[in-house]
Order: structure tokens, then C-alpha cells, then sequence
């Protein structure tokens, strides 16, 4: 019987600041549609700190989080970025995050998603932590997280479903109303990333 464990990718943890990267994503794309570099784009963030980092340290950290979620974005989404409506990008860099972080990801669609679909009203912290303790039977990386790191990593989490307009402040799911060109962006994908988002809107 295969080690069900091994056969699962590790959760990369390192997402426990930044939020979604709202400002500094349209930013980035632009600057990146000047350089066609990511090393050059990621130099100028930092040099010109455009993150509007207290310290040069934190500085590199978001820049680099920065670039490195919006690696997974196809060239038309950067494009998009550089001109979306203010929802339009928060649901674009919600499925950056999303493909960065396979736990951010199984979490949207396996507890934000499931519930809005099952008609229930809400996700909160609890939801997280129980996906969390479920998750570790098959991701041992979680069974030795700090208490602190568990709660950076639910505090961004929320973060970034609230800065994209999934949830209220206090938890309550809000239905995803996908632009169309964006919805067209996430349906070239073999799985659609319309499943990280509480809609009805097939995945």
C-alpha cells in the first residue's frame, strides 16, 4: 500500500504577510512589461522600495513573495493587471496566491467554495483550523508549526479573502462575481480557478 503521505507535495508556509499585493501588482506588471525580467522587476521594487517596507529586510521578503506569486500568472493576466477594475485584480492575484500555495488553494476550494456551495453562510477562523488539523495526516510539514506561524498563516489567509471581497470582516461569505474576461483567463487552465471562488459558476 503506497505511503499516501509521500505522495503528497509539501505546503510551502511562507505566506504569512503581504495580504494580496493589491498596490503593488499592477506596479509590478508594469514594470515587468518594460524589462521582460522578473530579476529586473524585483531589483526596482526593492531598490525603490515600492513596496512601502519599514525596513530593507522586509523590503526584499514582500518583493520577493511579491514576484514570486505573480510568476504564476500567464502574460495575459499581467496585462490584465495593468489595466483591471479593482476586482478584477483582487481576483487575479487571489488565484496567484492560490496556485503559489497548494494549501491556500485546497483550502478556497475544499472549505470557502464547499460551504458557499453546501449554503452555508460563513468561514472562520475555527474552519481553518480544523482544515488545518485535518490536513496534517497527510502533510506531516504542519504537525510542527509553531502556534504563532498557524496564526500568521490564518490571519493572511482572511486577509487575502477579504481583500478580495470573499468574505466580510466578520467571516460571511460573499458570492464571487467574475468579470468575464477573467473568468475566460481562469477557464484556459486544464482545471478551471474558478474553483478557488465562492460562485456556482461551474470549475
Amino acid at each position: 500500500m503506497p505511503d499516501t503521505q509521500n505522495d503528497q507535495p509539501s505546503y510551502k508556509l511562507s505566506f504569512t504577510s503581504g495580504g494580496l499585493f493589491l498596490r503593488g501588482a499592477a506596479v509590478a506588471a508594469r514594470l515587468f512589461a518594460e524589462t521582460d525580467s522578473w530579476v529586473q522587476t524585483r531589483e526596482i521594487i526593492d531598490r525603490d522600495n515600492l513596496l512601502q517596507a519599514r525596513t530593507s529586510s522586509s523590503a526584499k521578503r514582500l518583493g520577493r513573495e511579491l514576484v514570486q506569486r505573480m510568476q504564476e500568472l500567464t502574460q495575459r493576466e499581467l496585462q490584465l493587471l495593468t489595466e483591471a477594475s479593482s476586482d478584477e485584480s483582487a481576483q487575479i492575484m487571489w488565484a496567484a496566491a492560490c496556485r503559489r500555495y497548494l494549501l491556500v488553494g485546497e483550502f478556497a476550494e475544499n472549505v470557502l467554495r464547499e460551504r458557499y456551495l453546501l449554503m452555508a453562510t460563513d468561514v472562520l477562523p475555527e474552519h481553518f483550523e480544523a482544515f488545518l488539523r485535518g490536513q496534517s495526516l497527510w502533510h506531516p510539514e504542519l504537525g510542527g508549526i509553531k502556534e504563532s506561524t498557524m496564526r500568521k498563516l490564518r490571519t493572511n489567509t482572511f486577509l487575502m479573502m477579504r481583500q478580495a471581497d470573499l468574505i466580510t470582516v466578520e467571516g460571511s461569505i460573499v458570492p464571487a462575481v467574475i468579470s468575464s474576461r477573467v473568468r475566460d483567463e481562469f477557464s484556459k487552465r486544464s482545471v478551471s480557478d474558478v474553483r478557488f471562488f465562492p460562485t456556482r459558476e461551474a470549475a
